[in-house]
């Protein structure tokens, strides 16, 4: 089994924060629980770096757009790392290999007649490098962003999309492919409306890869974007590896690009005869007030200033927990902290505290081996299920839920037989079923936070790391004899 799964290209305008993070950790979580499941992953991110925004925003900076995109790159290469986002690939645009695939296909789409040379004449908005069409064209507002747009007319090369209006209905009407559900019949309704035939190049932009034509015109922004999905799994230049992982089998995007990835894209595939991706989920934003967090609002969260204060993981558990994966959801500080403090701290980092102080005060720091009580094991089964189901369907809130009942029955189950106390008869059956339990919340949370399931793993005194376990493991004897290690902290509490 394979699993292809992909984030959008980040834009190198600007330093990233949630919305690109918040994508990147969905991604990062699917590529881990698949790997668990035994499948063989493939996890491609990456930078966006041409287009006139970029060669806009290197003059003001007095930088050149080469040296700029190496510089923000740069940056999100390392808060990846600093994230533990374990990609597969990281691709640049600015690559050889994708500029060589980029020219290629746009030959290869001229020569089926699937471009064509023609004159454009419209609006386009820089900051969103799209052509769009503004509700008053004596003051042309960008209708996704609201800042003016300038008035182009130049030759350009389009892609005949209309061509596949049609058949791009009937597949999206017909497959579950378009992600959430309440998001096709937006896609449905856009299409159904008429598809202009696109514009891919630019006469006057020069950052950019040029088209394969004696005019040597810019290839538009957004068709060389779309392409890194094909260049960055081989496509025309190493078959094996992309007859291996194509089709992709998720495609994350956040919403505010629907139309390039459930329109312009798809279209772009027919045409080159090649098959769709299985699903483009597009998630909601992150809203702080009324608006939209982002780097043009001047509102964005700095993912850095999160980690440096609550750790990585607590920030993967936040985005994630916090609100359903393809609902906006309103981000404040104060939110933050009481998700930390309640869910982190009170309900795990306490429970893998005074289970593993009780098994040092009790029992000398080690468990024997017991029989699982029914009801924990009954659970443990259910949870793994569903667990994994919810994942599967990119319901990561619903998930971590769902872990959630197990770790609140541990901790419940622990008030209740109180091994602290004098009579409370087996000691060793109850502390053995309290461990068994934070074992399997620990392998089922590795996807979501791996660094705290390996220091779980590792205070309970298990070998090896949960990231590298079978899912299926849950559930499993307990060695016979478990020596624990040393407690810390996890989550310690913020005031």
């Amino acid at each position: 089994m394979k699993f292809y799964v992909t984030t959008p290209l980040y834009y190198i305008n600007a330093e990233p924060h949630i919305g690109h993070t918040y994508t990147t950790i969905a991604a990062d979580t699917l590529a881990r629980f698949y790997r668990m499941s035994g499948a063989d992953v493939f996890f491609l991110t990456g930078t966006d770096e041409h287009g006139q925004k970029i060669a806009e925003a290197a003059k003001k900076q007095g930088t050149t757009p080469a040296e700029l995109a190496d510089k923000n790159s740069g940056i999100y290469r390392r808060l990846w790392k600093d994230m533990d986002i374990s990609y597969t690939r990281f691709i640049r645009t600015t690559e050889q290999i994708h500029t060589e695939m980029v020219q290629k296909v746009f030959g290869k789409l001229l020569e089926n007649g699937d471009l064509y040379r023609g004159e454009y004449s419209g609006f386009y908005c820089v900051p969103c490098e799209s052509y769009l069409v503004p509700e008053d064209e004596s003051n042309p507002l960008c209708p996704d962003c609201g800042r003016p747009m300038s008035r182009i007319s130049e030759p350009s090369y389009f892609f005949r999309i209309s061509k596949y209006a049609d058949r791009l209905q009937k597949y999206i009407e017909t497959h579950d492919f378009v992600k959430p559900d309440f998001r096709k019949n937006e896609v449905l309704n856009f299409i159904k409306s008429g598809l202009n035939d696109v514009s891919i190049t630019r006469k006057n932009v020069e950052w950019g890869i040029a088209s394969p034509t004696p005019e040597k015109y810019t290839v538009y922004v957004w068709f060389d974007a779309l392409l890194n999905y094909l260049s960055g799994v081989g496509y025309l230049h190493d078959e094996n590896q992309f007859n291996t992982y194509w089709p992709a089998d998720v495609q994350l995007i956040g919403k505010d690009i629907i139309r390039f990835h459930d329109v312009i894209w798809p279209g772009i595939l027919m045409a080159l005869d090649l098959p769709l991706p299985e699903k483009i989920f597009a998630h909601g934003w992150w809203i702080s007030g009324k608006d939209k967090i982002s780097k043009s609002k001047g509102n964005a969260v700095s993912p850095q200033k999160l980690i440096a204060e609550y750790g990585i993981d607590a920030f993967r558990f936040f985005v994630l927990r916090e609100i359903p994966f393809g609902m906006d959801g309103e981000y404040s500080d104060e939110t933050f902290k009481k998700r930390y403090n309640s869910d982190l701290v009170n309900d795990l980092g306490n429970l893998v505290n005074r289970t593993v102080n009780l098994v040092e005060t009790k029992l000398s720091g080690t468990v024997n081996s017991a029989p699982l009580e029914g009801q924990l094991a009954e659970l443990t089964g259910s949870v793994q299920k569903n667990c994994s189901e919810k994942i599967r369907s990119l319901a990561f809130s619903e998930a971590l839920e769902e872990i959630w009942s197990l770790v609140s029955f541990l901790n419940k189950y622990l008030d209740e037989k109180a091994p602290w106390r004098e009579g409370c008869g087996d000691v060793n059956g109850v502390l053995h079923n309290v461990v068994h339990g934070i074992r399997d919340a620990a392998l089922m949370l590795a996807p979501f936070i791996p660094s705290t399931s390996l220091k779980i793993w590792n205070i309970l005194g298990l070998e090896g790391n949960p990231c590298e376990k079978s899912l299926a493991s849950a559930g499993e004897k307990l060695p016979d004899r478990l020596k624990t290690n040393k407690r810390e902290i996890l989550f310690p509490r913020k005031k």
